[in-house]
């Protein structure tokens, strides 16, 4: 797996998306408010996926709520199989406990939650099935195609957000993931942990992060699959552990 360290390229700066996270790398302190709200888009956009296609991304995205130690917050994510959710480490971080609930409305207790060291994901065990939508592209989407992330902005409802991959980059928040994607599909807080679906419905990536000019980023779908094959997540701890260290 790619092991490519963080370079200081002065990119734009990034906010990861789970609650109102800034990132801390860059000196002195940020505004809370540097990323400019847009309007979310809804299942009926144009540019969003065919009617089937929306059909399976509604099955396949779950809201988290991290309800931590004196703190609530919100993420996405989405079902890699009827057991198992995929989201960002930072939407599970300092939790107590863990719930995803479905398009539907049912909400589901995680069992256990695992992170990985390298990249801005973690892998989530629901206590009951989800509604299983499968597939995992292959490959990472090219510059230029055309992509849908589909997840519960500012822990709303379930939307998606129509946009293409403008690149590939090194990562600029010291994640050791390597190259990620940067693409135009427009997210907002809360976002973190969406599926980023190909033109045929696969997965082709994991949203992480957004910049000041409204683009997202991406764990690419490679990353993903080294990491699972791997079993690269280990457990998390509870922030009521911790804190009685």
């Amino acid at each position: 797996m790619r092991t490519a360290r963080r370079a200081a390229l002065g990119l734009a700066t990034l906010a990861v998306l789970a609650g109102c996270g800034v990132v801390p790398a860059m000196p002195g302190d940020l505004p809370d408010d540097f990323v400019p709200d847009v309007e979310a888009p809804h299942l009926a956009d144009p540019g969003a996926l065919s009617p089937d296609g929306v059909d399976a991304a509604e099955r396949m995205a779950v809201r988290i709520r991290n309800v931590g130690c004196g703190e609530l917050t919100t993420g996405s994510g989405f079902a890699l199989d009827e057991r198992t959710v995929i989201t960002n480490r930072h939407v599970v971080d300092d939790a107590d406990r863990l719930q995803v609930t479905t398009y539907d409305g049912r909400e589901i207790d995680a069992v256990s939650a695992g992170v990985a060291d390298v990249a801005d994901l973690a892998l989530l065990r629901t206590a009951e099935p989800l509604t299983t939508v499968p597939g995992l592209a292959e490959v990472d989407a090219a510059v230029g195609d055309e992509i849908t992330v589909v997840g519960y902005p500012r822990g709303g409802q379930l939307t998606t957000a129509a946009g293409s991959v403008l690149g590939y980059e090194l990562d600029t928040l010291g994640s050791d993931l390597g190259m990620v994607g940067r693409s135009n599909a427009r997210v907002d807080h809360g976002s973190s942990g969406s599926a980023v679906l190909g033109s045929d419905g696969q997965v082709v990536g994991v949203v992480y992060a957004m910049d000041v000019w409204g683009n997202s980023y991406l764990v690419p779908v490679s990353t993903l699959h080294d990491l699972l094959a791997e079993e690269a997540f280990e457990p998390i701890t509870s922030c009521r552990d911790s804190a009685g260290d």
